[in-house]
């Protein structure tokens, strides 16, 4: 018998009790769902990847209704599908949803103890951290001081992408997609343009976090026992965050050294750039009130970390499924391209030119609401009793909502599996409302209280981007080949093959 299944047995025998009172003898209602015997649903649902489990999902949903209880863990996991339902949670309740489920173990060492913006529970530490995110990097001065940094980035990406076009060869496009956005955040983070093995070296070590985080998702049943008889693949988790963090703490104490000697010598000549703020900097300012210290260096990599990953996989996985759903149907890319050139001519389209495309910002909503990088947002957990209908949500029952579900609702959106961006076309003074305040129609970034704090500024990057990319290329698929929108889930839900595609330049 495999390992992990005796782990597994283990646990469920710890909370068949505990199972059996809540479903059995105990006064609260759930919302219905499968009745299982709970040895059976953790082996079933803890061997089932993420892309078998959601049709199974949605199978339980067409069953019992727009909310269902799963039979996972110790604690009940309440699985939401309907748009009116989140809205009432997520916006009118949001205050009871804004927390998170304590961390599995695994994911409290890869966050240094919940201390990440995505993981930590709603507190004063959580507020904290995201208000200096979102105040000193995310508010609009600072985002327009990036400016330079996006052109320069852009540059980078089209002289990439020019030299490979150059050959005649199909151009794979995720590496240079992925590149390109990670020397942004990198320089966002550490306040430099940093050389490209630097960059290389960060990237290697984020990416390898990333790409092995479901590998080690079975260390965390019963950690005691498989720290004896998974040795080897804890010692593969430690050596990969000890890279990361002998790659990051340098840059990290970089920062720290400048930010000391100009305060020691305020009136010193410094060569850099002191009107952009870096998100190190920040970081090094932050008190922790409740504590009364300040950050140490593995708190600042953790948020690094996040700060990095979070910026550059759903972004880059969001672009290369734009770009692809415009090579496959060149209609969309030639309107597009027509009315970038009726607003900038042959001019250089500058960043407030963007605001004058809307037939962009409505490519950009259609491959979000088509393709949310990731199509269940990151759990949510109750803090007290919640009564919805004639159910109740116990207290820290954990909330699982599917968000691609809710964008592909054929109620609210005609033909909903088709890439139509004119569907985003409005009336001259309207805007789609992505925060879900009035009501909810799609949810990429989340909505209320836990919505992604970048969703601005990943807007802006991925008008930028596109309207770049496709006023400087004309994109074609490659001779004989059709463009593959098939999924597969990694970090983020990627595209199963990924875009390749034959790039010529535009004629000035």
């Amino acid at each position: 018998m495999e390992t992990w299944v005796i782990i597994l047995f283990s646990i469920s025998i710890s909370i068949l009790l505990k199972f059996i009172f809540n479903n059995f003898l105990g006064s609260k209602k759930l919302p219905p769902g499968p009745l299982i015997f709970p040895i059976i649903s953790n082996l079933l649902w803890f061997s089932t990847s993420m892309s078998k489990g959601e049709p199974i999902l949605r199978s339980l949903h067409a069953k019992f209704g727009p909310i269902v209880t799963l039979n996972i863990g110790a604690r009940p996991v309440i699985s939401m599908a309907d748009r009116n339902l989140c809205h009432q949670a997520l916006i009118r309740n949001g205050a009871l949803y804004a927390d998170r489920p304590e961390a599995l173990p695994i994911d409290k060492i890869v966050s240094s103890n919940q201390f990440a913006i995505l993981y930590s529970r709603c507190g004063p530490t959580w507020r904290l951290l995201r208000r200096n995110l979102t105040t000193e990097i995310l508010n609009p001065s600072a985002v327009k001081s990036y400016s330079g940094a996006r052109d320069w980035v852009g540059q980078l990406l089209q002289n990439r992408l020019e030299s490979q076009a150059k050959s005649g060869r199909p151009v794979f496009v995720m590496e240079h997609f992925r590149y390109a956005m990670f020397c942004l955040l990198v320089l966002m983070c550490f306040g430099d343009k940093l050389d490209e093995n630097q960059i290389k070296k960060i990237e290697e070590v984020d990416h390898q976090l990333l790409v092995n985080l479901q590998k080690f998702s079975i260390l965390n049943f019963c950690p005691t026992l498989t720290k004896i008889v998974l040795r080897k693949r804890w010692e593969e988790l430690f050596c990969i965050l000890k890279c990361q963090e002998d790659v990051l703490i340098p840059f990290i104490r970089e920062r720290k050294k400048a930010k000391e000697k100009r305060s020691r010598e305020p009136n010193m000549e410094d060569s850099k750039d002191e009107s952009v703020v870096s998100y190190v900097d920040t970081l090094l300012d932050l008190h922790l009130p409740d504590e009364n210290r300040k950050l140490n260096e593995l708190e600042i990599v953790s948020l690094c970390s996040e700060f990095l990953s979070g910026g550059t996989d759903t972004t880059t996985t969001t672009l290369q499924w734009i770009m692809a759903n415009l090579v496959k149907y060149p209609q969309i890319q030639e309107k597009l391209f027509m009315e970038i050139k009726g607003v900038v001519g042959e001019e250089k389209i500058q960043e407030d030119d963007l605001q004058r495309i809307p037939y962009l910002k409505a490519v950009v909503l259609e491959g979000l609401r088509r393709h949310p990088p990731s199509h269940f947002m990151f759990p949510h957990a109750v803090t007290e009793d919640v009564v919805v209908g004639e159910y109740v949500i116990p207290k820290e029952a954990i909330i699982v909502i599917n968000a691609a579900e809710i964008g592909w609702d054929p109620t609210v959106w005609e033909d909903p599996m088709s890439f139509n961006p004119s569907r985003f076309l409005r009336k001259e003074g309207e805007t789609f409302d992505m925060t879900g305040r009035r009501e909810i129609k799609m949810m990429p970034f989340g909505v209320g209280r836990r919505m992604c704090p970048g969703y601005a500024l990943s807007m802006l990057h991925l008008e930028y981007f596109v309207a770049n990319l496709v006023s400087k290329f004309e994109w074609k698929a490659v001779d004989g080949d059709d463009v593959d929108l098939s999924e597969k889930q990694e970090f983020t839900m990627v595209m199963k093959n990924p875009l390749h595609a034959q790039l010529s330049l535009r004629s000035k």
